[in-house]
């Protein structure tokens, strides 16, 4: 009897999840990824603020996999999903048959009908994306090195972050550190702690998935990081030079945008319930309505069966915990038994906030300040993918905290005199 064959489309923490929890299984897995590794998302504004280099947060796929004689890999991007004939339809026009399906493509940003803005204010998805986030703040700082004019420096000194959800403020916060303390001394016409970080919300709070107390104490902190707090102050307009948000308009170069997600294009073509920002309405096992092979897990899943909550976190546990619950669905129907009702744990929420500060949510118990940041680098090294992987982050880490410095402060692309930072987007 030939074994199913299980696809899995992502190699985030959904997909690989499901991925390793099929080893030894009468399964035959492929993973399809558009990129080779897995990259532990959560510590990508510290690449793209020069705190970690790319290679401490990602691993090669198939290197975690090696051990896994039954998981083939594959380097790929799926385009369509044909749930009639069974088939995913890849780029390059190829096809992967399956008998399961698992998609966990992950999500895009989303700036609300505003696509012209993208190249002027990258988002944090990608590996690519923190590079050039790097590139664009450093070189904030050498234009305004070169610059006579005070109007046009204070333009390249200003760093604008719009979105106050968990990346928003990790980027404001560290930004505003690096001005503070890793760049204070290496310039001669400029000083850096004369730049201005700004962090737009356009809701009552940031944080706002965060208890309120815990809201309030991140927005305290960034403000005495120096950071420029507005809540309330709605995006209009992102253009060459400068934002428009609450009708002030910011003069800037450099521009990070955290506000918003869209939902992978695939997921349009399975034909079924989508929710407002693109994602498939699951069945209480993850699966999609009518087509009980077919899952949809992560930050692709609009989860709406969880008593006591409209919808699941969009966070690492979330995904995780769905890619071992596909993987168990899919062993009980090949055992013969009967599938369980996902059922999501909640295992709390950190956001740092900057040097030796950090807010923490665990249900009943909040946490601020250098505890809370203490337990979120543990947290983090744990779920980092490979032992060397942890000890680099580990130490990097330390010895940033030890000496205030940022080890990765790389601009990996030429610069042309009088280009602007989008130039080479």
């Amino acid at each position: 009897m030939t074994e199913p064959h299980v696809v899995i489309v992502g190699g985030g923490f959904a997909g690989l999840e499901a991925a390793k929890s099929f080893r030894g299984a009468a399964v035959q897995v492929t993973l399809v990824d558009k990129t080779n590794h897995h990259l532990f998302q959560p510590l990508l504004y510290q690449v793209a603020t020069a705190a970690l280099s790319p290679g401490e947060i990602a691993r090669p796929i198939r290197s975690i996999l090696r051990r896994h004689r039954n998981i083939t890999v594959v380097l790929g991007e799926a385009t369509r999903v044909d749930v009639e004939t069974h088939s995913l339809v890849m780029s390059d026009d190829s096809t992967l048959s399956y008998d399961y399906l698992i998609l966990a493509p992950g999500t895009r940003h989303s700036y609300f009908a505003h696509p012209e803005w993208e190249p002027l204010a990258p988002g944090l998805k990608t590996v690519e994306d923190a590079l050039e986030v790097r590139r664009r703040i450093l070189m904030g700082f050498e234009r305004a090195e070169r610059e006579p004019d005070p109007v046009e420096r204070q333009r390249h000194l200003t760093f604008v972050v719009i979105g106050g959800g968990p990346t928003g403020v990790e980027v404001a916060g560290a930004i505003a550190e690096i001005k503070r303390f890793a760049l204070a001394r290496d310039f001669r016409r400029i000083d850096p702690r004369d730049a201005t970080v700004v962090l737009l919300e356009g809701g009552k709070r940031l944080l706002p998935s965060y208890p309120g107390e815990l809201s309030q104490k991140a927005k305290e902190k960034l403000r005495r990081l120096g950071v420029e707090v507005r809540t309330e102050t709605m995006v209009t307009a992102v253009e060459p030079g400068a934002v428009i948000a609450g009708g002030w308009r910011i003069p800037t170069d450099t521009v990070v945008w955290a506000a918003g997600n869209l939902a992978h294009p695939l997921l349009q073509t399975l034909g079924v319930a989508l929710d407002s920002v693109g994602r498939v309405v699951v069945e209480p096992d993850c699966s999609i309505p009518g087509h009980p092979e077919v899952f949809v897990l992560g930050d692709a899943a609009a989860y709406c069966h969880q008593e006591g909550t409209d919808l699941l976190p969009g966070v690492c546990q979330t995904a995780m915990q769905m890619g071992r619950h596909a993987a168990k669905s899919i062993l009980a129907d090949i055992a013969g038994r009967p599938r369980a009702t996902f059922q999501y744990r909640d295992k709390g929420q950190l956001a740092v906030i900057g040097r030796g500060q950090a807010v923490a949510d665990f249900g009943r118990f909040h946490l601020s300040g250098f505890f809370a940041w203490f337990t979120w680098i543990f947290i983090h090294i744990f779920y980092l993918i490979g032992f060397p992987n942890r000890v680099l982050v580990f130490i990097q880490w330390a010895w940033s905290y030890i000496s205030f410095e940022r080890g990765a402060r790389l601009i990996t692309r030429d610069w042309q005199p009088g280009s602007s930072p989008s130039d080479h987007s």
